[in-house]
């Protein structure tokens, strides 16, 4: 029969939708809409095409979007002096800066440069710290996107099993932290680990963020586990025409399908969250700056205690 279908583009199309409708509740009230301020160093086309789509989504949720385009040279006092004045802006309640940057730049410095309370990517060091505390905080968009399809599947998490490939700062370990937040039993394997289809066997959960095409196979998977596709992967497709390419996730998608109880596809899964969760997180910032009580989704009322 097959795994069923975890469909992230109708997940995000709801949570657009909650957004906007709260957004057209709350500005009233606080007399602005929300502010989102994208900031993109040089001229990378993936980027660009990134901006682009946040900057119309905001748009359609109700928000202002402002695009900042800064040329490759630009300087590390140059960048930090704009984020500066846009934490001081009273019409920006959320601020992003794509990355990559330019090798000059420093993305640390850069990211902890921008005002917590603002940080919508969540990358600040203190939100960081207080999600790997479980405290309240800004929440990286794609693990969030992720948790919220995970609770949407699963009415509870706790003592499940979760295996996390891949421990980067924007995915692998925020994830893993939240899963932990969720009283789930946490594995984290990488690159280094040697024995990642036998934890991935023991895994009710599986989130893959590696970045490696076609890593997960079908023997790697617990019978009725759920697996979450982080990946995003571009290869080759000479069956399209030549030099024609296609998406494919980190996951063997036909075979494990197969196998899973649930999957999300590559394209079409955690993808459409990632933006969604930043419109999200953009106005819980915004909320909780005007001291407003408009949150549009709180994990914790998708998991009953």
């Amino acid at each position: 029969m097959g795994a069923e279908l975890i469909d992230g583009r109708a997940f995000a199309a709801r949570l657009r939708a909650s957004v906007r409708d709260r957004v057209a509740e709350a500005a009233p009230r606080a007399g602005q809409a929300p502010g989102l301020a994208v900031v993109l160093v040089g001229h990378d086309p993936a980027s660009e095409v990134y901006v682009r789509s946040k900057g119309k989504q905001a748009l359609e949720a109700g928000m202002k979007s402002f695009e900042y385009r800064l040329p490759e040279t630009t300087r590390a006092a140059e960048l930090l002096d704009l984020i500066a004045r846009l934490n001081d802006d009273a019409q920006v309640h959320g601020i992003l800066v794509q990355l990559p940057l330019p090798a000059h730049l420093d993305p640390r410095a850069v990211i902890n440069a921008i005002a917590p309370h603002k940080d919508v990517d969540g990358f600040h060091i203190s939100n960081v710290g207080m999600v790997g505390t479980g405290q309240e905080a800004i929440v990286p968009c794609t693990p969030l996107g992720c948790m919220m399809m995970l609770r949407e599947r699963h009415s509870d998490l706790r003592g499940r099993t979760a295996l996390v490939i891949g421990h980067s700062n924007v995915v692998g370990k925020p994830m893993a932290r939240l899963l932990l937040n969720a009283d789930c039993t946490v594995m984290i394997a990488h690159k280094s680990s040697t024995n990642i289809p036998e934890l991935a066997r023991l895994a009710d959960i599986l989130v893959v963020a590696a970045g490696v095409p076609g890593l997960v196979r079908a023997d790697w998977i617990k019978p009725g586990a759920t697996v979450i596709d982080v990946g995003i992967n571009r290869i080759p497709a000479p069956e399209r025409g030549e030099g024609r390419t296609r998406l494919v996730g980190d996951v063997d998608f036909d075979a494990v399908r197969e196998v899973a109880g649930a999957i999300t596809p590559v394209p079409g899964g955690v993808g459409p969250m990632t933006i969604a969760c930043l419109l999200a997180n953009t106005l819980s910032a915004y909320c909780h700056q005007h001291g407003l009580d408009c949150a549009p989704l709180d994990l914790d009322e998708q998991d009953p205690a």
